[in-house]
């Protein structure tokens, strides 16, 4: 009886190790989603400033730029079960991740338009981060400067360029 009784508690140890590996990594690939899809709610709900919080490798970007940048986009992210879908993790490093993603999108030139693409995703303060250089890609935003797109803009509309 004792045996039999063993037998049973070291079978019930191992189903309860078996069916807790995988929860262990479904909850990894949730925290970058979820990650992402806070950023991402940032970013429709027009909260820029705490959208340039969530957000690495933000260079010489400041807050003020950032947000009027943002502000003078229409595109942004869909809502609900269209914000974010195929989400799949690539790589996962510890301060590192490659995810891929299709990311609906409101405010272009088509009604149903997305961004279907790789996204590097950075662990920093706690959270993992997109990348600023991501979201303005996504946003049409140009991280240079208005003066040199001006400038750009000049020379192609001159008689002279064919």
């Amino acid at each position: 009886m004792m045996v039999r009784s063993g037998i049973f508690g070291v079978l019930a140890l191992f189903l309860v190790i078996a069916t807790a590996v995988p929860v262990i990594a479904a909850e990894q690939v949730s925290i970058l989603e979820q990650s992402m899809s806070e950023t991402l709610d940032l970013w429709r709900e027009g909260r820029y400033e705490q959208l340039f919080e969530r957000l690495a490798h933000r260079g010489r970007t400041s807050r003020e730029v950032f947000v009027k940048k943002m502000r003078d986009t229409s595109i942004r992210p869909a809502c609900c079960w269209q914000k974010m879908e195929k989400f799949r993790i690539l790589n996962e490093k510890r301060t590192e991740a490659t995810v891929y993603a299709k990311l609906g999108l409101e405010g272009t030139a088509t009604p149903a338009d997305s961004s279907t693409r790789e996204f590097k995703l950075t662990h920093e303060e706690g959270i993992w981060k997109m990348q600023l250089a991501d979201v303005f890609s996504i946003a049409g935003v140009t991280g240079k400067k208005t003066g040199h797109s001006s400038k750009k803009s000049k020379s192609l509309s001159s008689p002279y360029h064919n």
